[in-house]
This record gives C-alpha cells, structure tokens and sequence, in this order.
C-alpha cells in the first residue's frame, strides 16, 4: 500500500491561501510560513504531517497527495478545515 510525507499550511481564506502560494513561490521558506500563518497545530512543525496512507486525511488531501507531483506546493485545497496549501514532500 502507498504511502506519503506532506507539509501543509492551512488558513481561513482563498485569498490568504493564494498570498501564501505566491510568497513561497517567491522564495519564502514553506516551514516558516506554515509556523507563522497556519491555523493548524501542525504548524508549530513547519507544517509537518508526517508520514500516512489513503484514507487517514480527507479526500480533498488525499487526492492531492496521492496523485499530484511530488515536491511542488499545490493549492489552494479546500476542505472542511479551510483552505491548504500542501507539499508533498515523499510518496511510495
């Protein structure tokens, strides 16, 4: 069964999300974001979820985790929480 390592940001709105994107884009350090801006306790970990499988996120997430490419920050993602942006940091 597959599985992967992920970091994310959650914030409240799809404007902050997208600000978010475009800064790290920019050069901004994905982990010192997520310590300043996300909503998550995560976010004390530079955004760290750790390693997981299908099923133990939401399906919003998973699809992302599990299907888009491996090392880039996607998002905005909506989900009941808010709004993510997440980097898939391994998947095997």
């Amino acid at each position: 069964m597959s599985s992967a390592c992920a970091r994310h940001i959650l914030v409240a709105s799809e404007d902050e999300c997208n600000k978010l994107k475009s800064e790290i884009e920019a050069g901004t350090d994905f982990a010192e974001a997520a310590k300043k801006f996300s909503k998550c306790p995560s976010g004390a970990d530079g955004g760290d979820l750790g390693e997981f499988r299908p099923g133990q996120m939401v399906p919003e997430f998973d699809t992302v985790v599990f299907k888009e490419e491996v090392g880039k920050v996607h998002g905005p993602v909506k989900t009941q929480f808010g709004y993510h942006l997440i980097e898939i940091t391994s998947r095997t």
